[in-house]
């Protein structure tokens, strides 16, 4: 929990024109000796949990290699219900990014993909959806976020059913997804091809060759559309999922990730041998495996669920073999063959990734509602062991993990679920920024670094977590106006004529959230961004502000500084006669890690203004403290 002490603030920041520039790279501060943390569900062959394990019945080994465990900690649904830390209320218009967790609590994030759904099933998907949320346990922590063309926060963790039922049953409504008949509004990516309302689906075929070559080349026609299609749902499913290890990660403890959709786009191939645990055909293998390895490293176990048993169990019984079809170019033998070579693919996918999470799979189960009632059972009910491992290795090699439980009986016949591997270097756990690297050419990390940027700051996503802050939004005035704030970009997509209101967006964090560099003049600094963007209602941007500092400390007691206070001010424009969405952020751009908020301006428009006076003219003195990016003083503490 972010405490904010009332401490003074002894950081200069210098604008990125003043900041004396470093001639040499700029080297971490020492990190900790690697440690290792997994999560192992122990099940019998009933699949119910083995409680009471001790260290000596665990053995662990890493690249065949055994290890010694440090730390066990026994989690179980049995233990009395953990007390997440309170948190005061705050003032009208302020608000932060924080989410109380208990220690030691399970997390279940339930992602309804509809964008590896067909559109005839999604009301069906919803409807199963409505059935769990009914009888959802009171004591299990949930959370529920939609995939279409990106990732969409639909509920934030509660325990709470009737929030639950609130929204699927009066705020969730069945839609086909945006990438399937519009490109993404602020980020620019092509609409996919999709075959779901095809005008040719629907042509017969009689037995005269003609007719006969126009069903193949149609056929073939949808094929390659299908293609297409998947091409376009494979990045966006990456980054959906690469979006949520960040989220997640911020949070302590274990997070089951159950992934309910009606296909699984990737093509994985689980591969025995290493240095890896399994090989991509049909994607960036080292985008999905990284993505992989953020979820484990964030203690996110996924399980996959298969949507199609209940989607066909739903559905009207097939025609009987032999009564129609006779003319088809593909008989029903070809069809049922490629149909199960596509569904053993994506079985092998599935595996795969719950393997390398620590989760399972799950192909037919008889409803949604169980499907998560087995996924929170057995995510309830795990051990935490920790170890550091006994050999070096080199930076980013994958070394594959075993785990075997011994010294009790029918020990031979247990299910254990755990991550298959780890990468001795955790450096993509935050991707670095592309700092001031003087290239054209774009890396593979900066392109992802930048894809999580746009990824954080834009509208319904969930807003990350891992730089906690305060921020105090106020009007700047009673009145409107035509002239946007200082520094705001306005897009074409503005309002041409306003009118505008302008808002004061006060930050406050500790510079313990940052982190510090150490130059090779032995100066130790950090870079902040703090960020606005302004959204209407589908999501396409208006508006957007921000400013970078570089902040140095004026002493070298790092607890201290821990405990030091970092203030900013900016403003920003909206249109005033319209609902908007402020999107507010904070980026550490050493290392790539965000915090935002988003708050409805409907939410704001009748708070008092901000209590002290405009910016004053903009001065060419550095500032000695953080200042805005008028030169003035720091406003009021919020």
């Amino acid at each position: 929990m972010l405490a904010f002490a009332t401490l003074g603030s002894a950081i200069g920041a210098q604008s990125p024109s003043s900041a004396p520039q470093p001639t040499g790279p700029s080297p971490a501060l020492p990190a900790s000796p690697r440690s290792v943390v997994l999560s192992v569900v122990v099940q019998d062959p009933e699949s119910h949990p083995v409680r009471g394990l001790k260290p000596q019945n665990f053995l662990v080994s890493e690249g065949g290699v055994p290890q010694t465990i440090a730390h066990l900690e026994e989690h179980s649904s049995q233990d009395a219900p953990r007390t997440a830390p309170s948190f005061p209320a705050l003032p009208p218009g302020t608000f932060a990014n924080y989410t109380p967790v208990a220690p030691g609590e399970t997390l279940n994030i339930l992602l309804i993909d509809a964008l590896n759904t067909p559109l005839k099933d999604e009301s069906f998907i919803r409807q199963q959806l409505l059935q769990y949320v009914r009888r959802a346990n009171p004591n299990t922590r949930i959370a529920i976020l939609g995939l279409a063309n990106r990732l969409i926060l639909l509920q934030g963790f509660t325990s709470d059913p009737s929030v639950l039922r609130d929204v699927v049953e009066r705020k969730l409504i069945a839609r086909m997804p945006a990438s399937l008949d519009q490109p993404d509004a602020d980020h620019g990516h092509p609409p996919s091809l999709s075959t779901r309302s095809s005008p040719v689906a629907s042509l017969t075929t009689k037995g005269s060759p003609s007719n006969i070559l126009i069903a193949a080349n149609v056929r073939a026609f949808e094929e390659q559309l299908a293609v297409l299609e998947t091409d376009f749902r494979v990045p966006y499913t990456l980054d959906a999922f690469n979006t949520l290890a960040h989220y997640l990660g911020a949070f302590p403890g274990r997070k089951n990730l159950i992934w309910f959709s009606g296909s699984f786009p990737f093509n994985v191939v689980p591969d025995a041998s290493p240095p890896h645990p399994f090989h991509v055909v049909d994607a960036d293998e080292d985008e999905l495996r990284e993505t992989v390895d953020l979820l484990a490293k964030a203690q996110v176990a996924v399980y996959p669920v298969d949507a199609r048993s209940l989607i066909e169990q739903s559905a009207t019984p097939a025609t009987p073999t032999g009564s129609a079809n006779a003319n088809h170019v593909h008989g029903p033998n070809s069809e049922l063959s490629k149909g199960a070579q596509s569904q053993a693919a994506e079985h092998a996918m599935m595996e795969a990734i719950a393997a390398s999470t620590g989760g399972r799979a799950f192909y037919n189960p008889a409803s949604l509602a169980d499907a998560v009632n087995s996924v929170v059972a057995a995510g309830s009910n795990y051990y935490t062991l920790t170890y550091s491992p006994t050999s070096a290795a080199d930076a980013g090699s994958y070394r594959p993990i075993q785990v075997a439980v011994t010294g009790i009986a029918g020990s031979q016949h247990l299910q254990l679920s755990y991550r298959r591997g780890d990468y001795s270097s955790d450096a993509s756990s935050h991707p670095q920024g592309s700092g001031s690297k003087d290239s054209s050419a774009v890396s593979p990390e900066q392109a992802r670094a930048a894809a999580y940027e746009h990824a954080a700051m834009r509208r319904g996503g969930p807003p990350p977590e891992d730089l906690l802050f305060r921020v105090r939004v106020l009007p700047a005035s009673t009145t409107t106006g035509t002239a946007p704030a200082p520094d705001n970009q306005l897009t074409s997509a503005m309002p041409p004529k306003g009118p505008l209101r302008t808002y004061n967006l006060d930050f406050l964090t500790l510079s313990g959230e940052l982190t510090f560099t150490q130059q090779p003049d032995g100066r130790r600094i950090a870079k902040v961004e703090f960020l606005a963007n302004v959204y209407d209602t589908q999501g396409t941007l208006l508006d957007s502000t921000g400013q970078e500092l570089t902040l140095e400390p004026k002493f070298n007691d790092p607890s201290k500084l821990a405990r030091t206070f970092i203030r900013f001010h900016l403003e920003v424009s909206v249109p005033d006669r319209a609902e908007t969405f402020l999107r507010i952020g904070m980026r550490d751009a050493t290392s790539n890690r965000f915090g935002a908020v988003e708050i409805p301006t409907s939410a704001l428009t009748s708070l008092p203004p901000a209590p002290y006076p405009p910016a004053a003219t903009p001065s060419s003195k550095p500032p000695s403290a953080p200042a805005s990016p008028g030169g003035r003083a720091t406003p009021p503490q919020v």
